[in-house]
């Protein structure tokens, strides 16, 4: 039940930052906003004030924000109407959806880092047979705190630094052991891995695993603010790298997206590790809807600043019959996506639990 709550909290503050970036600049234009909705379907609670209708409906799946005059068969040529507007001033009440979703995932990374999150530390948990550091002489318990006299305090910190090296390097490892520091050679063994992309990279590797203690980090307020800049920059980055390998196919669709299904699966696991985990969610979820409703796909944001682009190009509007067949087609083809995404989820999370209940 908790986990419900939280997905449908989750789902539902997306939703309402995305539509209200198109509501308050569509509001700022001139243009009259008719409807506010959370959710599709049948309207569970509703309430009008000025000129607009407030509502919840029964499908909390989406939402939308319904402009006068938003399609060219109810456009009557009305000055607070959609289409009364030029094609620079529609692309900011498009453009500022996925914004707010954007803003929103930094302001979350940005809260993370200053809240503090849990990371682990470098103590050894374990060691793999034929690896670098059992012959070296490394413990389970021990606590690695400087790799060739370069100070690391996190389990991050540590696996950036070995995997940089090289088959046959040595590294001198400090280790703290018993409140003493000794100093262990080590040899480093090189191993081929898939990277976040599903590409293959030769990395450093010592033969340890990390033990399950873990510390509280926490940053300065402006600190915190250059690191969820940073988070956010490369999140974007590794986003639409991955977006482009799945073009190209270089990247299976199927392992790496994720629709409501995957997303509820995941909001179960963050739940149960704790707050910070749900507003780390919260931030990479929010970046990713900003990113994927402005791909030029028809339905989506970026589908419709694609159409604005055409016909500032062509210099007037596509007729009536274009925008609904393209309309139907883009709904179709995100039909077919929600299906597949679901399909995938099913399998992903779910198969194993299913198979079981077979037997």
């Amino acid at each position: 039940m908790i986990t419900l709550l939280v997905f449908l909290f989750i789902l539902g503050l997306l939703i309402i930052a995305h539509e209200f970036g198109h509501f308050i600049v569509a509001q700022r234009m001139g243009v009259k906003v008719e409807k506010f909705s959370l959710g599709f379907g049948p309207v569970i609670l509703k309430k009008k004030k000025k000129d607009t209708e407030y509502s919840l409906s029964a499908i909390p799946l989406g939402g939308y924000v319904k402009l006068a005059g938003d399609s060219l068969e109810e456009f009557k040529g009305r000055s607070f109407e959609y289409f009364a507007q030029p094609p620079g001033r529609r692309f900011w009440i498009i453009f500022f959806g996925p914004l707010f979703n954007y803003v929103l995932g930094f302001l979350f990374f940005w809260l993370v880092f200053f809240a503090g999150y849990p990371t682990l530390t470098t103590r050894v948990g374990g060691l793999v047979d034929g690896f670098g550091a059992k012959e070296a002489g490394v413990k389970a318990g021990d606590k690695i705190i400087a790799v060739d006299a370069q100070p690391v305090e996190f389990w991050e910190d540590l696996q950036d630094v070995i995997q940089d090296k090289k088959e046959a390097q040595k590294v001198a490892l400090s280790v703290l052991r018993d409140n003493k520091v000794y100093t262990l050679t080590a040899n480093i063994r090189e191993k081929k891995i898939d990277d976040l992309l599903g590409q293959k990279r030769s990395v450093g590797l010592l033969g340890i695993t990390a033990s399950d203690e873990v510390v509280k980090v926490r940053h300065g307020f402006f600190a915190s603010f250059l690191l969820g800049l940073d988070k956010t920059w490369n999140l974007t980055v590794l986003t639409y790298q991955a977006l482009f390998k799945m073009v190209t196919g270089k990247l299976s669709i199927r392992q790496s997206v994720t629709g409501p299904l995957g997303i509820f699966y995941i909001t179960s696991k963050a739940t149960s590790v704790g707050i910070i985990a749900v507003l780390q969610l919260i931030a990479v979820l929010s970046l990713s809807l900003s990113i994927f409703n402005l791909l030029p796909l028809p339905v989506l944001d970026g589908g419709h600043i694609l159409l604005l682009g055409l016909e500032k190009i062509r210099g007037k509007t596509l007729s009536a019959k274009t925008e609904r067949v393209v309309t139907r087609a883009g709904l179709s083809l995100i039909a077919a996506l929600a299906i597949l995404v679901s399909y995938n989820d099913i399998v992903r999370f779910f198969g194993d639990k299913i198979a079981r209940g077979f037997k």
